[in-house]
């Protein structure tokens, strides 16, 4: 059987364990989810779910409910496709669940894609498995490190190349909101290592000693600075904005603040899930454009070539993953039960920004 937990589409604090079939057809594999990770990037997949799709890549037990996507790595436990053979240990999108089933396509020595029907309406970048073993980011010794962070470090190098590629909108400076949150951190972890442009983030009080120890910040403004009376935290000058927080107030704060100096508006995340909306009047200033990474991830394809983008993106990621070393601790969590419970965690952001959090569901094939 496969073991899953279900989150609400409406309520997403509601949670319900299922189990179904883990039967396979021909063409089709079974894969043992051997561990995945827990972020606020996952929050954010169920809040904009129906909007970009993201309930859609594993089809729910019911109407009503969903299965979050999660980044991982799983092994083959039982084959009937031809060039994928059993013990295979594979990274790549995962639901929160013991197992998946997935039918492989488009196989090579370094990868293949799930062509099941329902998932061709996505992006690629997020169908396609890589194979541990010939991987070139694969290090079995950091796996964690590439659950927790790969995947929202590669959002923040999009962004950070979105912004060079188009000269940071004549901008000298980003303010970043959700300043203690994984893609922001690498998102200014890039940015502060170009010249010309100063990075402010923007963070809870509670979470500003954690932000300020980072390093990657220029500068560092607290909420209540922001959207209170005296918002004298925030520079002036041409600047962009890179909303990762999702606040409604936040954001029309922002806007108010630099007016046309604002040069460019993207919205990123949702962390802030819970206060999207508000701000009083019209929002000044150039209307907010959500962003998308597979479209930036695209053009840096076409321009570069996939094996350019590679290089330049294992020689980024090398540097970011060793540089949080210094302050990211792993932190296992076993069964539905503990999933359960730091999915609840996560809704509100209360969880310790030092902490990455891994989760095992399945037990190891015998």
């Amino acid at each position: 059987m496969i073991t899953t937990l279900e989150v609400d589409r409406d309520d997403h604090s509601r949670t319900r364990v299922v189990e179904t079939s883990a039967e396979i057809d021909d063409g089709q594999v079974l894969a043992r989810v051997d561990r995945f990770s827990l972020t606020s990037n996952n929050v954010t997949y169920a809040v904009i779910g129906h909007t970009l799709g993201y309930w859609d890549f594993f089809p729910p037990a019911d109407e009503g409910w969903g299965r979050v996507p999660a980044f991982g790595y799983a092994e083959i436990e039982e084959s009937r496709t031809a060039g994928v053979d059993v013990g295979t240990r594979i990274y790549g999108y995962l639901p929160m669940s013991s197992h998946i089933v997935i039918e492989p396509g488009r196989i090579n020595p370094h990868s293949f894609h799930d062509m099941a029907a329902h998932r061709q309406p996505m992006s690629e970048v997020y169908n396609r498995y890589a194979i541990a073993a010939t991987d070139p980011l694969h290090d079995g010794t950091r796996e964690a490190q590439r659950m927790l962070l790969h995947p929202l470090f590669m959002t923040s190098f999009v962004i950070d190349d979105f912004f060079s590629d188009n000269a940071d909108f004549g901008a000298t400076t980003a303010v970043i909101s959700s300043a203690s949150a994984k893609t922001a951190i690498g998102v200014a972890h890039l940015m502060t290592r170009r010249d010309g442009l100063q990075v402010v983030g923007l963070t809870s009080a509670g979470n500003l000693e954690f932000a300020r120890s980072l390093g990657c910040y220029d500068d560092l403004v607290t909420y209540d600075e922001v959207t209170g009376d005296d918002v004298g935290g925030l520079p002036s000058g041409p600047s962009v904005y890179v909303d990762i927080a999702g606040s409604g107030p936040l954001r029309h704060a922002v806007h108010t603040h630099f007016g046309t100096d604002l040069k460019f508006s993207s919205a990123v995340g949702a962390t802030d899930w819970g206060n999207m909306t508000g701000g009083d009047g019209p929002l000044p200033g150039p209307e907010p454009e959500f962003f998308f990474a597979p479209s930036q991830l695209q053009k840096r394809n076409d321009d570069w070539g996939r094996e350019e983008m590679d290089r330049r993106v294992l020689e980024s990621w090398t540097l970011y993953s060793s540089w949080t070393d210094d302050w990211l601790q792993i932190v296992e969590h076993e069964g539905t039960d503990a999933l359960a419970n730091l999915w609840g965690e996560m809704l509100p952001g209360r969880v310790d920004p030092a902490l990455g959090h891994v989760v095992h569901l399945a037990e190891p094939s015998p």
